[in-house]
């Protein structure tokens, strides 16, 4: 049984439904200072989770070649539609607060999706337990993203509860998968694909509060190259030097 991935898929929504249903009741200081502390939180887990990597070449190279990647193949327009989307099936059921103007819920929107989608914690969590079991990273990261999933969606209204949806698609899948990429994976391999997942959380703390609007959906495809580069630059690489 994935209880973790079902313990986080459920602190996102019931998160996203209690702050949507009491986010008119929450003070703009409270929600702004709130955010901070989220922000400073990613960032804070981002650093934790980047500080043990192996390999900098490597992970320096996932991130130039898998943002090139993703910015090639449009990842960024391709989730703004899909929040787009969201956002207009979950109108037809419920009125959402609109605390912000488009641009920023745009933006917003797409940073929590993929704070909630394709964080490394996220990704190794559901690996972890696909392999062995082991529910306590994911259960950890749920206690974050309920008290996130609260405060967002204060802002963006119960749209937020709704990334569960592709959030559980994702995390089963990966799930199932784990038996088969586990065994191919290396403790090098497994560092550097976490300190990947942390400057995707550290990009996304930078964005949460805007200090720097990092493009976070176009550097997805750093989680899917970096074990690979991570494995060359062990294996074929280091040994030349």
């Amino acid at each position: 049984m994935p209880i973790g991935i079902i313990v986080n898929v459920f602190s996102i929504f019931l998160g996203g439904f209690l702050g949507a249903l009491g986010g008119r009741k929450m003070s703009t200081v409270f929600r702004n200072n709130l955010n901070m502390a989220f922000s400073i939180a990613s960032i804070t887990m981002g650093i934790y989770t980047i500080a043990p990597m192996q390999n900098l070449a490597a992970v320096i190279f996932a991130i130039i070649i898998g943002t090139g990647i993703g910015t090639l193949l449009h990842f960024g327009d391709y989730i703004k539609h899909g929040a787009e989307w969201m956002q207009k099936f979950i109108s037809r059921f419920v009125s959402s607060p609109m605390m912000l103007d488009q641009e920023t819920f745009d933006a917003t929107l797409i940073t929590i999706i993929v704070l909630f989608c394709a964080s490394g914690t996220g990704i190794y969590g559901s690996l972890t337990e696909g392999t062995n079991g082991d529910a306590t990273i994911l259960i950890s990261k749920s206690i974050l993203d309920f008290f996130t999933a609260i405060i967002f969606a204060a802002n963006l209204g119960y749209v937020v509860a709704l990334i569960a949806v592709p959030q559980f698609l994702i995390l089963m899948l990966l799930f199932f998968l784990a038996h088969l990429i586990y065994p191919l994976t290396t403790p090098a391999m497994l560092l550097d694909f976490k300190a990947a997942g942390g400057i995707l959380m550290l990009a996304s703390g930078f964005r949460i509060v805007q200090i720097k609007m990092f493009p976070t959906a176009d550097m997805i495809p750093i989680m899917i190259v970096v074990m690979p580069i991570s494995w060359f630059w062990t294996t074929i690489i280091l040994p030349l030097l």
